[in-house]
Protein backbone atom coordinates (compact mmCIF):
# COMPACT_ATOMS: atom_id res chain seq x y z
CA UNK A 1 0.00 0.00 0.00
CA UNK A 2 1.14 2.76 -0.81
CA UNK A 3 1.61 5.67 1.76
CA UNK A 4 -1.25 9.39 2.12
CA UNK A 5 -0.85 12.08 3.71
CA UNK A 6 -3.79 13.09 5.61
CA UNK A 7 -4.42 16.85 4.82
CA UNK A 8 -6.40 18.45 8.65
CA UNK A 9 -6.77 21.44 9.24
CA UNK A 10 -8.78 22.33 12.19
CA UNK A 11 -10.38 25.81 14.30
CA UNK A 12 -11.91 24.97 17.95
CA UNK A 13 -13.07 21.83 16.67
CA UNK A 14 -11.36 19.67 19.02
CA UNK A 15 -13.81 16.85 19.65
CA UNK A 16 -14.11 16.43 16.48
CA UNK A 17 -10.27 15.79 15.58
CA UNK A 18 -10.04 13.47 17.88
CA UNK A 19 -12.46 11.27 17.04
CA UNK A 20 -11.49 11.18 13.75
CA UNK A 21 -7.20 10.73 14.07
CA UNK A 22 -8.34 7.49 16.53
CA UNK A 23 -10.78 6.31 13.59
CA UNK A 24 -7.39 6.20 10.96
CA UNK A 25 -4.75 5.17 13.40
CA UNK A 26 -7.66 2.24 14.16
CA UNK A 27 -8.99 1.38 10.66
CA UNK A 28 -6.42 2.47 8.42
CA UNK A 29 -2.79 1.34 7.51
CA UNK A 30 -0.53 3.04 10.48
CA UNK A 31 2.15 3.91 7.26
CA UNK A 32 0.03 6.92 6.63
CA UNK A 33 0.89 10.33 7.53
CA UNK A 34 -1.79 12.92 9.19
CA UNK A 35 -0.79 16.54 8.89
CA UNK A 36 -2.70 19.48 11.36
CA UNK A 37 -2.80 22.74 10.97
CA UNK A 38 -4.25 24.48 13.87
CA UNK A 39 -5.99 27.43 12.76
CA UNK A 40 -5.53 29.42 15.91
CA UNK A 41 -7.48 27.62 18.27
CA UNK A 42 -8.62 28.68 21.94
CA UNK A 43 -9.81 25.34 22.85
CA UNK A 44 -6.83 23.38 23.43
CA UNK A 45 -6.62 21.65 20.24
CA UNK A 46 -2.75 23.10 19.62
CA UNK A 47 -1.67 21.73 23.52
CA UNK A 48 -3.61 18.67 21.76
CA UNK A 49 -1.53 17.89 18.70
CA UNK A 50 1.59 18.55 20.20
CA UNK A 51 0.52 15.79 22.57
CA UNK A 52 -0.06 13.50 19.70
CA UNK A 53 2.67 14.65 17.88
CA UNK A 54 5.17 13.57 20.56
CA UNK A 55 3.56 9.72 20.36
CA UNK A 56 2.53 9.52 16.78
CA UNK A 57 5.97 9.99 14.84
CA UNK A 58 4.00 10.22 11.52
CA UNK A 59 1.68 13.63 12.81
CA UNK A 60 3.00 16.44 11.48
CA UNK A 61 1.73 20.22 13.26
CA UNK A 62 1.66 23.29 12.12
CA UNK A 63 -0.20 26.54 13.87
CA UNK A 64 -1.38 29.59 13.10
CA UNK A 65 -0.44 32.03 15.24
CA UNK A 66 -2.90 34.94 14.63
CA UNK A 67 -4.43 36.78 15.53
CA UNK A 68 -6.86 36.26 12.22
CA UNK A 69 -8.02 33.08 11.24
CA UNK A 70 -6.63 31.87 7.93
CA UNK A 71 -8.85 29.36 6.96
CA UNK A 72 -8.69 25.83 5.60
CA UNK A 73 -7.93 27.44 1.57
CA UNK A 74 -4.72 28.42 2.65
CA UNK A 75 -4.10 25.92 5.46
CA UNK A 76 -4.42 23.04 2.91
CA UNK A 77 -2.06 24.15 0.70
CA UNK A 78 0.79 24.80 3.28
CA UNK A 79 0.47 21.57 4.72
CA UNK A 80 0.12 19.89 1.34
CA UNK A 81 3.31 21.96 -0.19
CA UNK A 82 5.17 22.53 3.28
CA UNK A 83 4.63 19.38 5.59
CA UNK A 84 3.29 16.29 3.72
CA UNK A 85 6.11 13.83 2.75
CA UNK A 86 4.47 11.58 0.49
CA UNK A 87 3.27 11.31 -3.07
CA UNK A 88 -0.09 11.34 -1.90
CA UNK A 89 -2.35 13.42 -0.08
CA UNK A 90 -5.82 13.61 0.81
CA UNK A 91 -8.15 16.64 1.67
CA UNK A 92 -9.85 15.56 4.61
CA UNK A 93 -12.43 17.18 7.39
CA UNK A 94 -11.85 17.41 10.32
CA UNK A 95 -15.68 16.12 11.11
CA UNK A 96 -15.01 12.75 9.29
CA UNK A 97 -14.49 9.24 10.61
CA UNK A 98 -12.62 6.80 8.53
CA UNK A 99 -14.37 3.37 8.10
CA UNK A 100 -12.34 0.15 7.84
CA UNK A 101 -10.07 -0.20 4.00
CA UNK A 102 -11.42 3.34 2.91
CA UNK A 103 -8.17 4.15 2.34
CA UNK A 104 -7.26 0.57 0.29
CA UNK A 105 -10.49 1.46 -1.69
CA UNK A 106 -9.21 4.96 -2.57
CA UNK A 107 -5.46 3.82 -3.79
CA UNK A 108 -7.25 0.88 -5.75
CA UNK A 109 -8.61 3.82 -8.26
CA UNK A 110 -5.81 6.43 -7.82
CA UNK A 111 -2.83 6.80 -10.84
CA UNK A 112 -1.59 9.80 -11.47
CA UNK A 113 -4.10 12.28 -13.55
CA UNK A 114 -6.98 10.49 -10.81
CA UNK A 115 -8.78 12.62 -7.94
CA UNK A 116 -10.41 9.89 -5.92
CA UNK A 117 -13.25 10.75 -3.31
CA UNK A 118 -14.24 8.53 -0.80
CA UNK A 119 -18.03 8.05 -0.45
CA UNK A 120 -19.66 9.80 2.35
CA UNK A 121 -22.21 8.10 5.09
CA UNK A 122 -24.16 10.98 6.41
CA UNK A 123 -26.42 11.41 9.21
CA UNK A 124 -30.06 13.48 7.65
CA UNK A 125 -29.03 16.93 8.44
CA UNK A 126 -28.71 17.93 4.74
CA UNK A 127 -30.88 16.84 2.16
CA UNK A 128 -30.41 13.60 0.52
CA UNK A 129 -28.68 12.98 -3.01
CA UNK A 130 -27.39 10.32 -4.99
CA UNK A 131 -23.69 10.60 -4.38
CA UNK A 132 -23.98 9.54 -0.52
CA UNK A 133 -25.32 7.72 1.75
CA UNK A 134 -28.27 8.84 4.17
CA UNK A 135 -27.88 6.84 7.30
CA UNK A 136 -28.21 8.18 11.07
CA UNK A 137 -25.04 6.96 13.03
CA UNK A 138 -24.83 9.82 15.54
CA UNK A 139 -24.70 13.52 15.35
CA UNK A 140 -22.01 13.99 17.96
CA UNK A 141 -18.66 11.93 18.74
CA UNK A 142 -20.28 11.55 22.01
CA UNK A 143 -23.12 8.97 20.37
CA UNK A 144 -21.58 7.58 17.65
CA UNK A 145 -23.02 4.34 16.76
CA UNK A 146 -19.81 2.30 15.68
CA UNK A 147 -20.75 -0.74 15.71
CA UNK A 148 -23.93 0.02 13.80
CA UNK A 149 -22.06 1.62 11.35
CA UNK A 150 -19.69 -1.27 10.79
CA UNK A 151 -22.43 -3.67 10.15
CA UNK A 152 -23.99 -1.65 7.83
CA UNK A 153 -20.96 -1.22 5.65
CA UNK A 154 -20.20 -5.39 6.01
CA UNK A 155 -23.48 -5.36 4.38
CA UNK A 156 -24.00 -2.49 2.56
CA UNK A 157 -24.24 -3.49 -1.49
CA UNK A 158 -23.26 -0.54 -3.18
CA UNK A 159 -25.08 0.38 -6.84
CA UNK A 160 -22.06 0.40 -8.66
CA UNK A 161 -18.16 -0.12 -7.74
CA UNK A 162 -17.29 3.33 -8.80
CA UNK A 163 -18.84 7.01 -10.37
CA UNK A 164 -17.64 9.90 -11.39
CA UNK A 165 -17.98 12.92 -9.70
CA UNK A 166 -16.15 14.85 -6.47
CA UNK A 167 -16.60 15.82 -2.74
CA UNK A 168 -14.29 15.72 0.27
CA UNK A 169 -12.30 13.38 1.21
CA UNK A 170 -10.69 13.54 -1.68
CA UNK A 171 -7.01 11.85 -2.61
CA UNK A 172 -4.46 13.05 -5.50
CA UNK A 173 -0.96 12.55 -6.50
CA UNK A 174 0.86 16.21 -4.74
CA UNK A 175 2.11 16.53 -8.44
CA UNK A 176 -1.19 16.86 -9.55
CA UNK A 177 -2.45 19.09 -7.07
CA UNK A 178 1.53 21.76 -7.45
CA UNK A 179 0.88 21.58 -10.94
CA UNK A 180 -2.29 23.88 -10.88
CA UNK A 181 -0.79 25.68 -8.05
CA UNK A 182 -3.19 23.86 -5.21
CA UNK A 183 -6.40 26.21 -3.92
CA UNK A 184 -6.92 29.79 -4.80
CA UNK A 185 -6.45 32.36 -2.47
CA UNK A 186 -9.31 34.51 -4.06
CA UNK A 187 -11.41 32.50 -1.50
CA UNK A 188 -9.79 32.82 1.57
CA UNK A 189 -10.92 31.81 4.33
CA UNK A 190 -13.29 29.40 3.16
CA UNK A 191 -16.08 28.70 0.84
CA UNK A 192 -15.59 27.69 -2.91
CA UNK A 193 -12.56 26.49 -3.14
CA UNK A 194 -13.20 23.54 -3.56
CA UNK A 195 -16.05 24.12 -6.59
CA UNK A 196 -13.45 26.42 -8.23
CA UNK A 197 -10.21 24.13 -7.83
CA UNK A 198 -12.75 20.88 -8.89
CA UNK A 199 -13.33 23.18 -11.73
CA UNK A 200 -9.16 23.04 -12.62
CA UNK A 201 -9.36 19.53 -12.11
CA UNK A 202 -11.65 19.11 -14.77
CA UNK A 203 -10.54 21.53 -17.58
CA UNK A 204 -6.74 20.16 -16.54
CA UNK A 205 -7.62 16.62 -17.91
CA UNK A 206 -7.86 15.07 -14.63
CA UNK A 207 -10.41 12.22 -14.59
CA UNK A 208 -12.95 12.31 -10.97
CA UNK A 209 -13.59 9.14 -9.34
CA UNK A 210 -15.83 8.46 -6.32
CA UNK A 211 -15.40 4.79 -4.90
CA UNK A 212 -18.39 3.06 -3.56
CA UNK A 213 -16.21 0.38 -1.61
CA UNK A 214 -14.67 2.78 0.62
CA UNK A 215 -16.55 5.05 3.17
CA UNK A 216 -16.44 7.97 5.62
CA UNK A 217 -18.97 8.65 8.01
CA UNK A 218 -19.01 12.66 8.14
CA UNK A 219 -20.74 14.92 10.88
CA UNK A 220 -20.91 17.57 8.25
CA UNK A 221 -20.07 21.68 8.77
CA UNK A 222 -18.43 21.64 12.06
CA UNK A 223 -16.13 24.37 11.38
CA UNK A 224 -17.96 27.97 10.75
CA UNK A 225 -20.82 27.16 9.16
CA UNK A 226 -22.51 25.26 12.53
CA UNK A 227 -20.00 25.63 14.77
CA UNK A 228 -22.63 24.81 17.82
CA UNK A 229 -23.10 21.31 16.69
CA UNK A 230 -26.44 19.43 16.10
CA UNK A 231 -29.28 18.29 18.20
CA UNK A 232 -31.72 15.75 18.45
CA UNK A 233 -35.51 16.08 19.69
CA UNK A 234 -37.32 13.91 21.57
CA UNK A 235 -39.06 12.44 18.57
CA UNK A 236 -35.49 11.36 17.18
CA UNK A 237 -35.03 14.35 14.09
CA UNK A 238 -31.77 15.85 13.72
CA UNK A 239 -30.92 19.29 13.26
CA UNK A 240 -28.22 21.79 13.64
CA UNK A 241 -28.68 23.78 17.18
CA UNK A 242 -28.17 27.11 15.73
CA UNK A 243 -28.64 29.12 12.24
CA UNK A 244 -25.64 29.46 9.81
CA UNK A 245 -23.52 31.67 11.65
CA UNK A 246 -22.47 35.16 10.90
CA UNK A 247 -19.19 34.51 9.82
CA UNK A 248 -20.04 31.84 7.53
CA UNK A 249 -22.71 33.73 5.83
CA UNK A 250 -20.89 36.97 4.91
CA UNK A 251 -17.87 34.76 3.17
CA UNK A 252 -19.66 32.39 1.64
CA UNK A 253 -21.33 35.90 -0.01
CA UNK A 254 -17.83 37.02 -0.62
CA UNK A 255 -16.83 33.69 -1.89
CA UNK A 256 -19.67 33.27 -4.41
CA UNK A 257 -19.45 36.60 -5.89
CA UNK A 258 -15.92 36.05 -6.69
CA UNK A 259 -16.39 32.73 -7.96
CA UNK A 260 -18.88 34.70 -10.53
CA UNK A 261 -16.31 37.39 -10.88
CA UNK A 262 -13.82 34.35 -11.93
CA UNK A 263 -16.03 31.94 -14.08
CA UNK A 264 -19.38 34.15 -15.28
CA UNK A 265 -21.35 31.67 -13.61
CA UNK A 266 -22.23 29.74 -10.49
CA UNK A 267 -21.45 26.61 -9.59
CA UNK A 268 -22.79 24.01 -11.51
CA UNK A 269 -22.43 20.14 -10.99
CA UNK A 270 -24.70 17.19 -11.69
CA UNK A 271 -26.26 14.86 -9.52
CA UNK A 272 -23.22 12.94 -8.95
CA UNK A 273 -21.20 16.03 -7.99
CA UNK A 274 -19.11 16.45 -10.95
CA UNK A 275 -18.25 19.69 -12.17
CA UNK A 276 -20.48 21.31 -15.27
CA UNK A 277 -18.05 24.19 -16.57
CA UNK A 278 -19.56 26.45 -18.59
CA UNK A 279 -17.29 28.84 -21.35
CA UNK A 280 -15.55 31.89 -19.91
CA UNK A 281 -16.63 34.95 -22.50
CA UNK A 282 -14.75 38.40 -22.42
CA UNK A 283 -18.45 40.19 -21.28
CA UNK A 284 -18.82 43.75 -21.26
CA UNK A 285 -22.04 45.47 -20.07
CA UNK A 286 -23.26 49.40 -21.30
CA UNK A 287 -25.44 49.54 -18.67
CA UNK A 288 -27.87 53.16 -18.48
CA UNK A 289 -29.70 54.48 -15.81
CA UNK A 290 -27.63 52.23 -13.16
CA UNK A 291 -27.01 53.32 -9.55
CA UNK A 292 -25.54 51.34 -6.16
CA UNK A 293 -27.63 48.68 -5.41
CA UNK A 294 -27.61 47.58 -9.44
CA UNK A 295 -24.35 48.05 -9.82
CA UNK A 296 -23.82 45.48 -6.61
CA UNK A 297 -25.91 43.00 -8.42
CA UNK A 298 -24.08 43.46 -11.75
CA UNK A 299 -20.63 43.68 -11.38
CA UNK A 300 -19.50 40.27 -10.44
CA UNK A 301 -21.21 38.97 -13.66
CA UNK A 302 -19.11 40.81 -16.51
CA UNK A 303 -15.40 41.16 -17.39
CA UNK A 304 -16.07 45.13 -17.43
CA UNK A 305 -19.19 47.34 -16.69
CA UNK A 306 -19.38 50.65 -18.17
CA UNK A 307 -21.72 53.41 -16.77
CA UNK A 308 -23.24 56.18 -18.25
CA UNK A 309 -23.54 58.54 -15.44
CA UNK A 310 -22.92 58.49 -11.16
CA UNK A 311 -19.11 59.12 -10.49
CA UNK A 312 -20.02 59.53 -6.67
CA UNK A 313 -22.11 56.37 -6.30
CA UNK A 314 -19.25 54.49 -8.63
CA UNK A 315 -17.28 55.81 -5.88
CA UNK A 316 -18.71 54.32 -2.92
CA UNK A 317 -19.50 51.17 -4.69
CA UNK A 318 -15.78 50.29 -5.15
CA UNK A 319 -14.76 52.19 -1.39
CA UNK A 320 -17.47 49.13 0.14
CA UNK A 321 -16.55 46.42 -2.19
CA UNK A 322 -12.92 46.23 -2.95
CA UNK A 323 -11.53 44.77 0.17
CA UNK A 324 -13.91 42.15 -0.45
CA UNK A 325 -11.99 40.87 -3.65
CA UNK A 326 -8.81 40.62 -5.54
CA UNK A 327 -10.47 41.61 -8.42
CA UNK A 328 -9.03 45.72 -9.41
CA UNK A 329 -12.54 47.33 -9.04
CA UNK A 330 -10.73 50.90 -10.53
CA UNK A 331 -10.12 48.83 -13.75
CA UNK A 332 -13.62 46.97 -13.99
CA UNK A 333 -15.85 49.62 -13.41
CA UNK A 334 -15.63 52.28 -16.25
CA UNK A 335 -18.08 55.49 -17.62
CA UNK A 336 -17.96 54.60 -21.48
CA UNK A 337 -18.15 57.81 -23.68
CA UNK A 338 -17.63 57.84 -26.94
CA UNK A 339 -15.00 54.65 -27.24
CA UNK A 340 -15.98 51.82 -29.28
CA UNK A 341 -16.12 49.02 -26.25
CA UNK A 342 -16.02 46.05 -28.83
CA UNK A 343 -11.96 47.59 -28.39
CA UNK A 344 -11.53 46.18 -24.57
CA UNK A 345 -14.11 43.55 -24.66
CA UNK A 346 -15.38 40.43 -27.04
CA UNK A 347 -18.89 41.02 -26.33
CA UNK A 348 -20.97 44.27 -25.61
CA UNK A 349 -24.18 43.85 -23.60
CA UNK A 350 -26.12 46.52 -23.71
CA UNK A 351 -29.12 47.48 -21.40
CA UNK A 352 -31.61 50.20 -19.85
CA UNK A 353 -31.02 49.28 -15.97
CA UNK A 354 -34.61 51.07 -15.86
CA UNK A 355 -36.21 47.81 -17.35
CA UNK A 356 -34.18 44.52 -15.71
CA UNK A 357 -36.62 42.75 -13.59
CA UNK A 358 -36.18 39.44 -11.94
CA UNK A 359 -36.80 37.78 -14.46
CA UNK A 360 -34.85 39.24 -17.42
CA UNK A 361 -31.89 39.55 -14.83
CA UNK A 362 -31.95 35.18 -15.53
CA UNK A 363 -30.32 36.04 -19.12
CA UNK A 364 -27.32 37.62 -17.36
CA UNK A 365 -27.19 34.40 -14.71
CA UNK A 366 -27.42 32.27 -17.88
CA UNK A 367 -25.71 33.96 -20.75
CA UNK A 368 -22.40 31.92 -20.87
CA UNK A 369 -25.16 29.05 -21.87
CA UNK A 370 -26.71 31.73 -23.99
CA UNK A 371 -23.73 32.73 -25.39
CA UNK A 372 -22.50 28.81 -26.21
CA UNK A 373 -25.82 28.19 -27.87
CA UNK A 374 -26.57 30.73 -29.60
CA UNK A 375 -24.37 33.46 -30.07
CA UNK A 376 -23.28 34.73 -33.02
CA UNK A 377 -20.49 37.27 -34.01
CA UNK A 378 -22.65 40.57 -35.19
CA UNK A 379 -25.50 42.09 -33.59
CA UNK A 380 -28.32 40.36 -32.32
CA UNK A 381 -31.40 41.04 -29.70
CA UNK A 382 -32.90 39.22 -26.66
CA UNK A 383 -35.17 40.69 -24.17
CA UNK A 384 -34.21 43.65 -23.00
CA UNK A 385 -30.90 43.09 -23.89
CA UNK A 386 -28.41 44.16 -27.36
CA UNK A 387 -25.66 42.15 -28.39
CA UNK A 388 -22.35 43.24 -29.96
CA UNK A 389 -20.03 40.40 -30.94
CA UNK A 390 -16.74 40.65 -31.81
CA UNK A 391 -15.44 37.23 -31.08
CA UNK A 392 -16.79 34.38 -29.43
CA UNK A 393 -13.35 33.71 -27.68
CA UNK A 394 -13.41 31.65 -24.76
CA UNK A 395 -11.09 31.53 -21.86
CA UNK A 396 -11.70 28.94 -18.96
CA UNK A 397 -8.77 27.50 -19.62
CA UNK A 398 -6.67 30.71 -18.55
CA UNK A 399 -8.10 29.50 -15.57
CA UNK A 400 -6.67 26.55 -14.77
CA UNK A 401 -3.26 27.64 -13.08
CA UNK A 402 -3.31 29.88 -10.30
CA UNK A 403 -1.93 33.23 -10.84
Amino acid sequence: MKPISFIQPSRNNLKYLKWSYESIRKNLSPIHEICWADDYSDDGTWEWMNEIAEKDPNVKIYRNEGPNRLGHTILYDTLVNDYATNDIVMIYHADMYACPKMDEMVLKHLIPGTVVSATRIEPPLHPDGPEKVLRDFGIEPEEFKESELMKFIDEYEPPQESSNGIFAPWAIYKKNFQEINGHDPLYAPQSKEDSDIFNRFVLNGYELIQTWEGFVYHMTCRGSRFKDGALRNPAGQVFMKGRESSEWLEQNQRSTRNFIRKWGHMVKHDDMMFPIVPPKYDVGFKAYNCNVNLLKELEPWCSKIYLDYGSDYMHEYRKEEQPNTAFDLDEKIKMYGNADLTDYNDIIVEFDCNQLNSNNFQTIVNLSEILQESGEIGFMEYEIFKFNIKALNTYEKDLILVK
